[in-house]
């Protein structure tokens, strides 16, 4: 099948869902090594399943750390974060402290997510910090992306998928506007098409989370 690698090196692949078992989390390591997408995300549970899957090959291990939602303290989600790094992750993706957000606590929020940061990069692994835009107004979307950027993520992520909505092409596009050209944007909840990646891309995203990411890469070959 020739399909477009470069579409699929935006993609996370994930399966995220709490009834995932053994032979799904394995048989999506087989459909990542095959398309060759970014990485394959997973609850902290199947991070060593993962990490031994697609040892040697380019797509990235990513875990979830506070998730999906973000209120367990800032010393439990660095200690799971740790926790996967020394299991193979190489990437965390943390669910922002959203109902400190809310009350208009920014000192909580960005040092939640620094860190995590920190931690993180002390051992080579890299922050996507997922906002949960569907909280959100507008106002606290551009506040949590600039508290993500200014506490060193290298990524600003739309949404757990498991919230009342998920990624949108205004959301993405406030993100974008936000954070300026160089820092991460990851859009993900329910984007199942190429054309809804073609749609978050145009609006300014770098990464793309699906779980239905074979579906989206083999329209790329139609």
């Amino acid at each position: 099948m020739n399909f477009d690698r470069s579409i699929a090196r935006l993609i996370d692949h994930t399966i995220l869902k709490p009834e995932a078992t053994r032979a799904e989390v394995k048989s999506v390591c087989a459909e990542a090594l095959r398309f060759e997408f970014a990485s394959v995300c997973v609850n902290p549970f199947w991070t060593p399943l993962v990490a031994a899957e697609l040892r040697g090959s380019p797509v990235k291990v990513c875990t979830v750390a506070g998730f999906p939602l973000g209120a367990t303290s800032a010393n439990a989600k660095t200690a799971e974060a740790l926790a996967s790094i020394r299991d193979g992750s190489e990437e965390i993706d943390m669910v922002m402290n959203i109902g400190a957000l809310k009350s208009g606590e920014r000192d909580p929020v960005y040092s939640d997510i620094r860190c995590l940061v920190q931690a993180s990069q002390d051992h080579g692994a890299i922050v996507k910090v997922i906002i949960e835009t569907a909280l959100l107004g507008d106002e606290e979307k551009v506040l949590a992306s600039k508290l993500a950027q200014q506490a060193g993520a290298a990524f600003v992520k739309t949404s757990t998928g498991f919230s009342r909505a998920g990624a949108t092409v205004e959301d993405v596009a406030l993100i974008r506007r936000t954070v300026g050209p160089t820092m991460g944007v990851k859009a993900s909840g329910g984007i199942r098409t190429l054309e809804d990646l073609k749609r978050m891309v145009d609006a300014g995203a770098t990464r793309i989370g699906a779980s239905a990411g074979v579906k989206i890469i083999e329209a790329t070959a139609a």
